[in-house]
């Protein structure tokens, strides 16, 4: 029966559940809530939620935090199956999260991609350590978006894919796998273009990029690499999963390493760091200092290594050498302040931190830092004035979690 008036039609539209009918199944790392609020929320909406994809499914929802890949590679198995029932004909319908929450009118929360962070902001929301990020960087896996003063921050979705790809070669699936994977993935998750780039980076082989596993070194190809000196057992513990790119260090007995540039044997330390060789690493930054006594960053990856090898007052000197030569290193005085406070020097580390949010204010870990740093000297009101100030920065990592507690602790 046709209804006279037509506003009784859109009357009785709107007052219909939008998932009226529909039967949703999700694949992938949602962005905006986790898999069980999402199916509440259709079942809020008049649909009805499913675990796995099948014949009566109606709707897919693909997330955008994390691409819905199995271990070994392929497109999950619920992507798998819808495609191929919408090849069959049936009328399956695969969505982006973000189309998903439009059709439902919802506006996303703020996602982590949408903001930029720190090293070691990263550290902490990804797990992994704060030398693999700077590692990263320097292969060409992820690039800054913006730096001030040295300071890189960086894009979270593009750290977080480059982790991701790295996990993947290190459990030995090949390039082009991941990248035919990702080609069609790309159809529905359009902002895939950075990790196919990234992609070519970690399978170039000219850069000579190879994983270290618990069995040894191996290339992205999945050939095996004899590993003739394999890392002490005693890791850093920050330093995360053994998913992480190195580049062969230059060997040390080469034979043309006298005429090598201080340049050279900066690239030769990092390189031997990255391959947890510090003590090597420590020799080859010491010769980059002697050639180019001058340069910064040299002095701060030397500290870096020291402290690594569990020296922290030679760490001490040469991160004060770099701030002298740089006033404005900011990471320098951010790792000056917490090895000073690893050591208890409290008033010395305050010192160091006051003087990077001098230089600037906007900077969440060093707020992190100081308010734990006037904690431990009783300081209470100022340390929660600090403590809300890093939550202006970040909402959902865990060192937000260790924010509200303390704030919770300071205000009862």
């Amino acid at each position: 029966m046709i209804p006279e008036n037509p506003a009784d039609v859109d009357s009785e539209l709107k007052s219909s559940p939008i998932l009226c009918g529909e039967r949703v199944a999700f694949t992938g790392t949602l962005a905006s809530m986790t898999h069980h609020q999402a199916m509440d929320l259709v079942g809020q909406h008049g649909g009805t939620a499913m675990q796995h994809v099948g014949q009566q499914t109606s709707i897919l929802v693909v997330g955008e935090e994390g691409w819905p890949l199995e271990p070994d590679g392929l497109p999950s198995i619920k992507l798998e199956t819808a495609r191929q029932l919408h090849d069959k004909g049936d009328p399956i319908r695969i969505v982006s999260e973000s189309e998903w929450l439009k059709l439902l009118g919802i506006e996303p929360p703020e996602r982590k991609s949408q903001k930029l962070y720190t090293p070691a902001m990263l550290c902490q929301l990804l797990n992994v350590s704060v030398h693999t990020i700077r590692r990263w960087e320097r292969a060409g896996l992820i690039k800054a978006v913006k730096k001030v003063y040295r300071l890189p921050y960086f894009d979270f979705d593009e750290v977080a894919s480059a982790r991701r790809l790295c996990e993947l070669a290190a459990s030995g699936v090949r390039a082009d796998q991941i990248s035919s994977s990702l080609q069609r993935l790309h159809a529905v998750l359009p902002n895939l273009v950075r990790p196919l780039a990234q992609l070519e980076v970690l399978a170039r082989g000219a850069n000579g990029l190879v994983f270290r596993d618990d069995l040894g070194l191996i290339e992205t190809s999945g050939q095996r690499l004899f590993d003739f000196d394999p890392p002490e057992s005693d890791q850093d513990q920050n330093e995360g999963p053994s998913t992480i790119p190195i580049r062969p260090a230059l060997s040390l007995e080469s034979s043309d390493r006298e005429r090598w540039s201080a340049e050279d044997w900066f690239r030769e330390g990092c390189q031997l760091a990255d391959a947890n060789e510090i003590d090597h690493a420590i020799e080859a930054l010491r010769m980059a200092t002697i050639g180019d006594p001058l340069n910064p960053s040299y002095h701060f990856h030397l500290a870096d290594a020291l402290y690594r090898q569990k020296k922290p007052h030679a760490a001490i000197e040469r991160y004060h050498m770099a701030v002298e030569l740089d006033h404005k290193f900011l990471e320098a005085w951010t790792q000056l302040g917490c090895v000073l406070s690893e050591i208890k020097d409290s008033a010395g580390a305050q010192a160091a931190f006051q003087i990077a949010l001098e230089l600037h204010p906007d900077y969440p870990e060093v707020h992190f830092h100081l308010a734990g740093v006037l904690e431990e000297q009783h300081e209470k009101e100022k340390a929660a004035l600090h403590w809300r100030r890093y939550l202006d920065f970040d909402q959902r990592g865990p060192w937000a979690e260790i924010a509200r507690e303390r704030l919770a602790d300071i205000e009862m």
